[in-house]
């Protein structure tokens, strides 16, 4: 009689599940927060956001760097940033792409600036989620479209 102690190995199926509620589970849950955006609520994007949240925009822009936490990005993005609009800032999300803690949202921004300018941008953002909170976030767009549209941040 073999006394070998196997490791106990999660069935394939098993772990399949649990990936699928969590990729279900974060998917639903940018679903429910591009819902609110859809009609010019941002709160529940910025309540979703984790502390230690990093929002990174790659390019050459004036805003292009990395918003390290949450308290960054609100003040040193979103604030300048919506300082800068005049009417309602409205973001549609096209297709929602989710795979375990990463979603993507192909989205479009609708907004009028205060020099009266549209600024409809078309944006990527790739996030990265744990525990139904954003931890991570890059955001790909027309950063043409940021340079000929807005201000430099202050």
């Amino acid at each position: 009689m073999h006394m070998h102690k196997h490791k106990h190995k999660q069935p394939d199926a098993e772990i399949q599940a649990q990936t699928l509620s969590a990729t279900e589970t974060n998917r639903q849950l940018m679903q429910a927060i591009f819902d609110e955006l859809a009609k010019g609520n941002g709160k529940p994007f910025v309540d979703a956001m984790a502390d230690d949240f990093c929002w990174i925009l790659p390019g050459q822009t004036a805003w292009s760097r990395r918003y390290e936490g949450k308290r960054a990005v609100r003040e040193e993005l979103l604030r300048p940033l919506f300082a800068q609009f005049a009417g309602q800032f409205t973001n549609h999300a096209i297709n929602i792409i989710a795979d375990g803690d990463k979603v993507a949202v192909e989205c479009r921004g609708k907004v009028t600036t205060r020099k009266g300018k549209p600024y409809n941008n078309t944006y990527c953002y790739v996030c990265r989620l744990e525990g139904a909170q954003l931890k991570e976030l890059v955001e790909y767009m027309d950063t043409q479209l940021v340079e000929s549209t807005l201000d430099a941040p202050a």
